[in-house]
């Protein structure tokens, strides 16, 4: 496998990891005890840091490559090992 294939699936993983991961941590200011600003949405983060959200998910996406990649090299789990022929594909 080429390291820009390599490199392009990294970045789609990142990207839906970063998505997956923005909702945990979060609370409203609700939760956190905190007075709202006239005007703001009930739901709006009180405690939001994207650089925690960014290395959780440059960490997490990294693995996810690694893993993706391994399993291209060693051919741990295949269409054929799911019960698909190669030639209905």
């Amino acid at each position: 496998m080429k390291w820009t294939s390599i490199l392009a699936i990294y970045f789609l993983v990142w990207v839906g990891t970063a998505f997956v991961l923005l909702p945990f941590g979060v609370r409203t200011h609700e939760e956190m005890g905190l007075e709202k600003t006239p005007g703001q949405a009930d739901s709006a983060p009180a405690n939001f840091r994207p650089g925690r959200l960014l290395k959780r998910a440059t960490v997490i996406a990294a693995v996810l490559t690694a893993l993706w990649v391994a399993n291209y090299t060693y051919g741990w789990i295949t269409l054929e090992k799911l019960g698909y022929p190669i030639d209905a594909v």
